[in-house]
């Protein structure tokens, strides 16, 4: 079998099969969080401009992402939130549930057990492990902490596609070796190390040290300039981070 350096989280299958880009996928969850908060604020209809604003990208690009999901809008109306809403669930798959096991309750793992935004988004924390026998019967949100040794167990048990990778750089590896033998086919990786899986199966890494990284060096690019003296040369400044990876790695 066939491995390849994880890359970004491929599409949901519906999204691949209407032919939608991938930018456009990455950007639709962002419209779905910005219409969820329209209608907690009993907003019925948006307009592409305010919808664009909230979202964080220009209209123009978000007119041609919903165009995608044949949702143009009513002329001098704009979007019927609900509608919007259950288009762009139905296009990522949220309209049915994801069972996901986190493997690794460090801080990190704990935290991401514990947050209550993932239910009203239809992924459900299925289980929880630990290579640390000590973690062992200790409970988190509600789930009790699972020996790695009945991993594979637990995944075909609750029918888990979706695993999380929250251990130390040395055991992320073999951990999503053993996801991807017992079924699991998408990982969500936030070990500081990149990960091999065989075609078919979806990385998305997040590195949170990168992100710092990158936000550094744009903070020091600001304090050079505002130090720059009007009608002098501009102070050179340092080169970008070089071959520093995006929050997520690149999508094939």
């Amino acid at each position: 079998m066939s491995r390849r350096m994880g890359r970004g989280i491929g599409s949901h299958p519906r999204a691949r099969e209407r032919g939608i880009p991938e930018a456009t996928v990455a950007r639709l969850p962002l419209y779905h969080r910005a219409l969820v908060a329209f209608g907690e604020r009993g907003v019925t209809t948006v307009s592409s401009e305010e919808l664009a604003a909230a979202s964080g990208v220009n209209s123009a690009k978000l007119r041609k992402d919903l165009s995608h999901l044949g949702s143009y809008g009513t002329r001098g109306v704009g979007y019927d939130v609900d509608y919007l809403v259950y288009q762009i669930s139905r296009e990522l798959g949220l309209s049915q549930d994801w069972p996901v096991v986190i493997v690794g309750v460090g801080n990190l793992g704990r935290a991401l057990a514990s947050y209550q935004g993932f239910a009203s988004r239809g992924f459900r924390i299925a289980a929880l492990v630990d290579g640390d026998p000590a973690m062992t019967g200790q409970t988190v949100n509600g789930l009790q902490i699972q020996p790695v040794a009945i991993l594979e167990d637990l995944i075909r048990r609750d029918s888990v596609s979706i695993g999380v990778v929250a251990t130390p750089a040395s055991a992320a590896q073999d951990v999503c070796d053993r996801l991807v033998a017992a079924g699991v086919t998408s990982v969500l990786n936030f070990a500081p190390v990149p990960l091999s899986v065989p075609d078919g199966v979806d990385v998305r890494r997040v590195d949170l040290a990168t992100e710092l990284q990158i936000l550094a060096f744009h903070e020091q690019r600001k304090q050079i300039e505002s130090r720059q003296v009007p009608g002098t040369r501009p102070v050179p400044l340092p080169s970008p981070l070089s071959g520093v990876p995006n929050r997520t790695e690149a999508a094939g």
